[in-house]
């Protein structure tokens, strides 16, 4: 019975990691689509702060790092 329990608890907090993952990517992706593309907008902000390389790298980066939490959350891969 007890472990009925921990199985059922570990599918529990499995599923509400991937949901996790699954938002925080791409949350991570969109911010960094913003980041990629707000170069091309006519916003205040573009104005005051210039759009610079170093936005686009961490663009890249924020790209890959939600394509990992993506995975991650498909994997449901916590509990080794």
């Amino acid at each position: 019975m007890f472990e009925e329990y921990e199985k059922r608890k570990r599918k529990q907090v499995s599923s509400m990691r991937s949901i996790m993952d699954y938002a925080m990517g791409v949350l991570i992706i969109l911010f960094g689509a913003f980041l990629m593309f707000r170069g091309r907008f006519d916003w205040e902000i573009n104005r005051k702060y210039k759009p610079d390389d170093l936005e686009k790298i961490f663009a890249v980066v924020c790209f890959m790092y939600g394509a990992w939490r993506i995975y991650r959350g498909y994997k449901k891969n916590y509990f080794r």
